[in-house]
């Protein structure tokens, strides 16, 4: 037996501000939360500019004394999961705790644990360096931490698979809950690496959009004069219940999550093929699996990068696995406004996909001010869009050829 998967909490840090009210606000209302980067002094690296978490003061939920020991991801994902659990309200208390899991995805890690402790060694020897610096950097204390503090001693993993690392988590944590491995599972993704090495080796790659005198104006996916992706931080968490867990307790259903698509593009380290075929299977899987067909999707947040080749292979590829109704489906990439949250990414974008579900407002991909012939579908061109959507498709692909996507739709008992 499969059990049914609901999302019933969901938390958020972004550049927008604590929480999913200040992000949703932003993206209904068509805002950027780019901007040249204050926390970091870039030098003489060509990029200056990202979409930064400003005046972030995690105190409301972690102790003084913890949140010395975490890396700023960690402190990201625990604020959000905290919050995605309030949003729930999940009384943990009542639970069995081995039956509470954490699933979590990042791309870096601890980069900030990692670039602040290598200038400390480079400057003041080996015998200086934190020994935290460990358990700060490494990418599973954000699941770990969450675990912790909420006290879940059910599956604790941690997915890494690049800008595609929270929708795999996510998927994850649904495959576990329909299983039954589990009742409840604290998912999404974190990340926090407006680093100067990350710069340098993203800006040498030419990955970067290169704006820096128009940084709300960077970010353009599909758009003709898209030159590169904008860096973002934060973290996007969701809880994940069975449904007979979350009718038991009275919970507020938001959604419900029908179906999840991974594929490897087995290609490139960095670039998918022209045709975009494992972004493309990757939908059909999910389609499969939601047991859907192409024409009942309603509404798809793309990967949408801001990049001149994966804006082209993921229109191709929608072109692929939707045909004729590719034209017919709304497409946006939030990324135009969140810029591009790398590891937990596929997390905020999911939350955009349930509230465009809650609320019947379809976010825009702003910054579109010349078509691109050869991205020609509907991108939702810079304003929001009242539209009753029952289905939503979210797409993310890494780095590697990685590929994820995931499927919401309204609950209905």
């Amino acid at each position: 037996m499969q059990h049914r998967v609901v999302i019933t909490g969901m938390g958020a840090v972004t550049s927008f501000g604590m929480g999913v009210e200040p992000l949703w606000r932003a993206l209904q209302a068509g805002e950027s939360g780019v901007g040249v980067i204050t926390r970091v002094d870039l030098g003489d690296i060509p990029c200056k500019i990202g979409s930064e978490v400003k005046d972030f003061d995690p105190s409301e939920y972690i102790d003084r004394k913890e949140a010395r020991r975490m890396d700023r991801f960690t402190k990201f994902a625990v604020v959000s999961a905290l919050s995605a659990l309030e949003d729930a309200s999940l009384d943990l208390v009542r639970e069995n705790p081995e039956r509470v899991g954490v699933i979590f995805g990042t791309g870096f890690g601890g980069m900030e644990s990692f670039s602040r402790e290598f200038e400390v060694m480079l400057e003041r020897g080996p015998g200086r360096i934190s020994p935290f610096l460990v358990p700060m950097m490494i990418p599973n204390m954000a699941a770990s931490h969450i675990s912790i503090l909420i006290g879940a001693k059910g599956p604790n993993e941690t997915v890494v698979t690049a800008c595609a690392s929270a929708s795999n988590a996510i998927g994850a944590a649904f495959r576990l809950l329909q299983q039954g491995e589990a009742d409840v599972v604290i998912t999404g993704g974190s990340e926090a690496c407006l680093e100067k090495i990350a710069y340098a080796g993203f800006s040498n790659m030419k990955a970067l959009s290169f704006r820096n005198d128009e940084p709300q104006k960077a970010s353009r996916p599909f758009d003709a004069g898209r030159d590169g992706f904008v860096m973002a931080e934060g973290a996007g968490v969701l809880v994940l219940e069975t449904l007979e867990h979350a009718l038991a307790r009275g919970a507020r259903i938001r959604a419900e999550v029908v179906g999840y698509g991974r594929s490897a593009d087995a290609f490139h380290m960095t670039q998918p093929p022209a045709d975009g075929n494992g972004g493309a299977r990757s939908m059909r899987l999910a389609l499969d699996d939601a047991k859907l067909r192409p024409d009942e999707i309603e509404y798809i947040n793309a990967h949408g990068t801001s990049t001149p080749p994966g804006d082209f292979c993921e229109t191709q590829a929608i072109k692929s696995v939707f045909g004729d109704h590719a034209y017919r489906i709304p497409v946006s990439s939030t990324k135009s406004m969140t810029g591009h949250l790398l590891g937990a990414a596929g997390a905020v974008e999911l939350i955009a996909c349930v509230k465009t579900i809650e609320d019947g407002v379809i976010p825009p991909t702003i910054n579109y001010d010349v078509p691109d012939p050869e991205c020609d579908l509907d991108y939702v061109p810079n304003k929001a869009r009242k539209q009753v959507v029952d289905v939503a498709l979210s797409n993310s692909f890494g780095f590697g050829g990685q590929n994820a996507t995931l499927i919401v739709k309204r609950f209905s008992n």
